[in-house]
């Protein structure tokens, strides 16, 4: 995770901008921009994007560019659905690449660490909302732990595939000393959301645009 520029082999630049691009055009043309227009959704929308900046800055890593962190992309999917969750993560993102300079890595990063894991829990989510019986048990483990999970280890392999392609660094230590990793960051980033969730569902279930109480509480 956080690539840095010059793990971005110059001819992938194009193609990795025009696909960033292609998101935020329909980013912009999809999301519901007059909900962050009230108030109260703007604060709970502020607020949650720096506290996963928070998070992003705590960070360990072993070489350049190979670096491990808390994601926070399946809570900002819950919370805010797909389009909110990653224009909260291109704010994050654009934070840490004022930070530490690396700007030609901001597509790839964002493609990586922004898409990826929103289109793995919005997946899943739909998924779920769609096959299974609408229970909190269900909501919240497969939405918030088992979810949060697959998204950051999809991270992984994206950023390990990323990475090598690259040349970068060789396939055999990445795949030794970088991606199993991921499986322990899996743990982790389950539990960090399954609680913040859970928490959120209990006492504040209005930040959180994917849980209805009469869907998920009333009856059941």
């Amino acid at each position: 995770m956080n690539l840095i520029s010059d793990l971005v082999p110059g001819a992938w630049l194009i193609p990795l901008w025009l696909m960033t691009g292609g998101v935020f055009v329909y980013m912009l043309r999809r999301a519901r921009w007059d909900i962050l227009g009230q108030r109260q959704n703007l604060n709970v929308f502020l607020a949650a994007t720096v506290v996963v900046l928070g998070l992003w800055l705590i960070k360990t890593g072993i070489k350049p560019g190979l670096n491990f962190h808390m994601l926070g992309a399946t809570v900002l999917t819950l919370m805010f659905r797909p389009w909110f969750a990653l224009l909260a993560l291109a704010l994050v993102i654009t934070g840490i690449t004022v930070q530490n300079g690396e700007y030609r890595a901001f597509p790839a990063n964002f493609l990586i660490m922004g898409l990826a894991p929103v289109l793995v829990s919005w997946g899943i989510y739909r998924l779920v909302d769609s096959r299974l019986p609408n229970h909190l048990f269900i909501y919240i483990f497969l939405n918030a732990f088992f979810a949060p999970a697959l998204a950051i280890l999809s991270v992984g392999i994206l950023s390990t595939s990323f990475v090598a392609l690259a040349g970068a660094y060789p396939m055999d230590y990445l795949m030794e000393d970088y991606l199993p990793f991921y499986f322990l960051m899996g743990w982790a980033e389950a539990f960090a959301t399954g609680m913040a969730i859970t928490l959120m569902v209990v006492y504040k279930p209005e930040w959180v645009a994917t849980f209805d109480d009469h869907r998920y509480l009333i009856g059941k």
